[in-house]
C-alpha cells in the first residue's frame, strides 16, 4: 500500500491532467459551461424547495435546507460511484499504449466529484443564511467528514471500476442499486424516524454516519458523534484496503479484457 501511494504521488501531474479534463468535458458543447456547476444544485434546491414545501410536508423547521445538506453529498457520491464504473473500458486506449498506475482513473474521477461538490456547497451556504440559519463553530468538523466520504468513494470506486471489466453488467446493476441505496439513507427524512427494529439495516449502511454528521454539523449545530466517524473510518480504510487488493489483481488483465 505504501508502494502504491508513492506511485500515485509522482503520477500527480497525470491526476491533475485527468480531473482537470473530466471537469472541462462533463459540460462540452453547452452555453453555459462551467456554470452549470452552480446551476444543477441551485434548480435542484429551487425544485425540491417547491415540491416539499407544497405537496409534500414535512413537520421541520427549514426543511428544504436539512434535505438539501444531505442531498448535496449523496450526489456527489452517487454520480461517482456510477461515472467511475466504466473508466477504465473508456480510457482502454490509454490503458493499452503506456504504462501508470490503473489506480489513478478512478481517482481522478473521484476528485473531479469532490471539486464539484465544493462549487456545490456553495449554493448549499447560501440557502442556510438565505433561511435566516447561520454556520456554527461544529463546521470545523467539515473537512474530516468529507474526508471519510472521499475515501469510501473512492474504495468503492476501485471495486467497482476493475469488477466491471470482467462483468460488463454491473455498470447497469448499479443504478438500481444506487436508486434503492438512497432511499435507505436519510436524506429525505431524519434518522429519527427509523423504526427502531430497522436500525440493524440502516446501520450497516456505510453514507449514514456521513450524513447524519453533515445534518448534525449543519442543521443542528452540533458535534458529530465521534464513535460513529471513528467506525466510519475504520471500517472505510478496511474496505480501501480490500478494494485495492481486488484491483490489483485484476488490473493485471485489464489490457487484455478491454
Amino acid at each position: 500500500m505504501k508502494n502504491i501511494l508513492i506511485e500515485l504521488f509522482n503520477y500527480r501531474q497525470m491526476i491533475k491532467s485527468l480531473v482537470l479534463s473530466d471537469l472541462r468535458t462533463r459540460y462540452k458543447g453547452s452555453v453555459l459551461g462551467f456554470l452549470w456547476t452552480f446551476l444543477n444544485p441551485l434548480l435542484m434546491l429551487l425544485v425540491y424547495t417547491v415540491v416539499f414545501s407544497t405537496i409534500m410536508r414535512f413537520d421541520m423547521e427549514n426543511y428544504t435546507v436539512y434535505m438539501f445538506i444531505g442531498l448535496l453529498p449523496w450526489l456527489n457520491f452517487s454520480s461517482s460511484i456510477l461515472s467511475s464504473s466504466s473508466v477504465i473500458i473508456r480510457n482502454s486506449n490509454l490503458i493499452k499504449k503506456i504504462y501508470f498506475p490503473h489506480e489513478v482513473l478512478p481517482l481522478s474521477t473521484v476528485i473531479g466529484g469532490v471539486i464539484n461538490y465544493l462549487f456545490g456547497l456553495i449554493i448549499m451556504l447560501a440557502a442556510i443564511f438565505i433561511s435566516g440559519m447561520t454556520l456554527s463553530v461544529h463546521a470545523l468538523y467539515f473537512p474530516l467528514i468529507l474526508f471519510l466520504q472521499f475515501l469510501l468513494t473512492y474504495a468503492l470506486t476501485l471495486l467497482f471500476s476493475s469488477l466491471n471489466v470482467y462483468f460488463r453488467d454491473l455498470e447497469h446493476i448499479l443504478g438500481a442499486i444506487v436508486m434503492a441505496w438512497f432511499y435507505f439513507t436519510p436524506i429525505i427524512y431524519p434518522s429519527t424516524m427509523i423504526p427502531e427494529k430497522y436500525h440493524f439495516i440502516f446501520n450497516i449502511n456505510p453514507m449514514k454516519p456521513i450524513i447524519d454528521s453533515l445534518q448534525d454539523i449543519f442543521y443542528y449545530h452540533k458535534n458529530p458523534e465521534i464513535i460513529n466517524l471513528l467506525q466510519s473510518a475504520f471500517y472505510n480504510v478496511i474496505l480501501l484496503v480490500i478494494s485495492w487488493v481486488i484491483f490489483r489483481k485484476l488490473s493485471k488483465r485489464f489490457a487484455e479484457e478491454i
